[in-house]
C-alpha cells in the first residue's frame, strides 16, 4: 500500500488533499498537524487516515527513520499567516523546518510536494517563476522565497526538468488566492469569498475597498483559484514523479474583487430563488458597499496578481481551472448544504 504523509493535515489545503487522495482509494495516510486550535479536527474527522502525529514530534522522528517507507509528503504545514511579523518564528517554520524535511525526504527516498506562495512575487507586476520577478513585501513572502531559492541550489540548474535520478521529486507550488471548503479555521487569513459569505449572511451586504492604486472601486484584481483545482494539480504531479520544479498554482486569469462579491451574493440569492443582479444593481440596492482603503495596507497591498502558467503547461499539466463565477457558486452551495452559516 502506498504510504503518504500530509503535514498541515487539518488545515485548509492539507485536508482537501487528503480528501482527494481518499477519492482515489488511498487511506494509508499519516496526518501531521498541531491541534492546539482544537476546532480544526473537523477538517479531518470525515476523512480516512492511518495515523495522526503531532507536528512537534513528526519532523525529528521522520528524520530518524520512523513511520516506515513513505512514498510522498505533501508539505502544507508551514506558517501561512502573511501578516505575521515575527521573523524568527516565520523563518523557523517556513525555512528551517522545510529544509529539515527536504533533507530527510532525500535520505529516506520520499518525494516532497510543498506549499510555496505567490507572496514571493510581492511588489512585482510579472508573476513568472524566475528570480528577476521575485520581490517579497513581507517576511512571510521572504521565508517562502528563501526555501524556493535553496531548492534551486540543492537540485541544480535543471530543477524545472526531470532529475534523471539525481534526487527524489521536489515540487513547490506558488499558491495564489485559494478559496473553498474547509477554511473556516483560518480567521483573518481565510479567503475573500469566505469573509464575504459571512458578511452577507450577517449584515445583508458585502463591503469592498474603494478606489486605490489606480484601480476603481472593487476593481483591484487577483488570481482567485478554487481549492478543487489546487488539489487536482497537486495530484497531477503526484502521478508524474519524474517532474520537479517550482510552479505557479493559479488560474492564469485575474478577476476583480467585484466578481467575487457579485458571485457570492448572486449564488446566495439563487439558493433563495431570487434573480441575479448586475453590479450596478447590487450597489444601488445597498447589497455591495465600498469603504475607504485602509492606511495600514498602503504600500503593502497587491492590487493585481495573475499566475503565469507557461512553466506549468510546459511540463504537460493542462488542467483547466474554474473561473470565479463557477468556483464561488460551488463553494457557496457547499457551505449552505453543510450548514456553515
Amino acid at each position: 500500500m502506498t504510504r503518504i504523509v500530509v503535514t498541515g493535515a487539518a488545515g485548509f489545503i492539507g485536508s482537501n488533499i487528503i480528501k482527494g487522495l481518499n477519492a482515489r482509494g488511498l487511506t494509508d495516510i499519516i496526518a501531521v498537524d498541531d491541534l492546539t486550535q482544537g476546532d480544526k479536527f473537523r477538517n479531518i474527522a470525515d476523512l480516512q487516515i492511518a495515523d495522526y502525529v503531532d507536528a512537534d514530534v513528526f519532523y525529528d522522528n521522520y528524520a530518524e527513520g520512523a513511520y516506515g517507507q513513505v512514498e510522498a509528503i505533501f508539505h502544507e504545514g508551514a506558517c501561512s499567516d502573511t501578516m505575521e511579523s515575527n521573523g524568527k518564528y516565520m523563518m523557523q517554520n517556513n525555512f528551517a523546518t522545510s529544509l529539515q524535511l527536504y533533507s530527510a525526504c532525500q535520505k529516506r527516498g520520499a518525494r516532497l510536494l510543498y506549499a510555496s506562495s505567490a507572496a514571493t512575487y510581492g511588489g512585482s507586476d510579472t508573476f513568472r517563476e524566475e528570480p528577476a520577478f521575485e520581490a517579497p513585501l513581507n517576511v512571510y513572502g521572504y521565508s517562502k522565497l528563501l526555501f524556493d531559492q535553496r531548492m534551486r541550489r540543492e537540485c541544480g540548474l535543471q530543477f524545472e526538468r526531470a532529475f534523471a535520478g539525481k534526487t527524489m521529486q521536489v515540487v513547490g507550488f506558488r499558491y495564489f488566492n485559494v478559496y473553498g471548503p474547509r477554511e473556516q479555521h483560518k480567521g483573518r487569513m481565510a479567503s475573500v469569498a469566505f469573509h464575504q459569505f459571512n458578511q452577507f449572511r450577517s449584515e445583508g451586504r458585502v463591503k469592498l475597498f474603494d478606489e486605490y492604486g489606480g484601480y476603481a472601486a472593487g476593481a483591484q484584481m487577483r488570481d482567485f483559484v478554487f481549492i478543487d483545482d489546487v488539489v487536482a494539480v497537486n495530484l497531477w504531479f503526484f502521478d508524474h514523479p519524474g517532474i520537479s520544479g517550482i510552479f505557479n498554482l493559479g488560474t492564469g486569469r485575474a478577476q476583480p474583487f467585484n466578481d467575487v462579491a457579485s458571485s457570492v451574493v448572486n449564488s446566495l440569492r439563487e439558493l433563495d430563488n431570487l434573480p441575479a443582479l448586475s453590479l450596478p444593481e447590487l450597489v444601488s440596492q445597498g447589497l455591495l458597499e465600498y469603504i475607504p482603503f485602509p492606511d495600514a495596507l498602503r504600500g503593502k497591498y497587491q492590487c493585481y496578481t495573475q499566475a503565469d502558467l507557461t512553466a506549468l503547461r510546459a511540463v504537460g499539466c493542462n488542467h483547466q481551472f474554474a473561473d470565479v463565477q463557477t468556483g464561488v457558486a460551488s463553494y457557496v452551495k457547499s457551505r449552505v448544504q453543510t450548514g456553515q452559516s
